[in-house]
């Protein structure tokens, strides 16, 4: 069992930056898969980053050059540098964690709660 919570999301311009935060419990972190999803008012939730356990990495080409993932193992912790926000960036952000880099494709495990980003024009 992995328990997630989200911080660091807020209020921001468009072209600023945030950095968020997903603290995992449990001593098993590091052998997780660990993502970041995002899902706006009306839409399905969608994967935008991604780190197997391995340290290999995944962007979707809508985040590519502007957000960063990166974990730390002996934290138990996992983040996102999200730079040059856009409107469009305006969602609740989820953390989530998942046995395999397949499953965290297809819809991790286990879930946060979500940390709400929003972007003003």
């Amino acid at each position: 069992q992995v328990e997630l919570v989200e911080n660091g999301g807020g209020l921001v311009q468009a072209g600023g930056s945030l950095r968020l935060s997903c603290v995992a419990s449990g001593r098993t972190f590091s052998r997780y898969a660990m993502g970041w999803f995002r899902q706006a008012p009306g839409k399905e939730r969608e994967l935008d980053a991604a780190i197997t356990s391995g340290g290999s990495i995944y962007y979707a080409d809508s985040v590519k050059g502007r957000f960063t993932i990166a974990r730390d193992n002996a934290k138990n912790t996992l983040y996102l540098q999200m730079n040059s926000l856009k409107p469009e960036d305006t969602a609740l952000y989820f953390c989530a964690a998942a046995t395999t880099y397949g499953t965290l494709m297809r819809g991790a495990e286990y879930w946060g709660r979500g940390t709400q980003v929003t972007v003003s024009s």
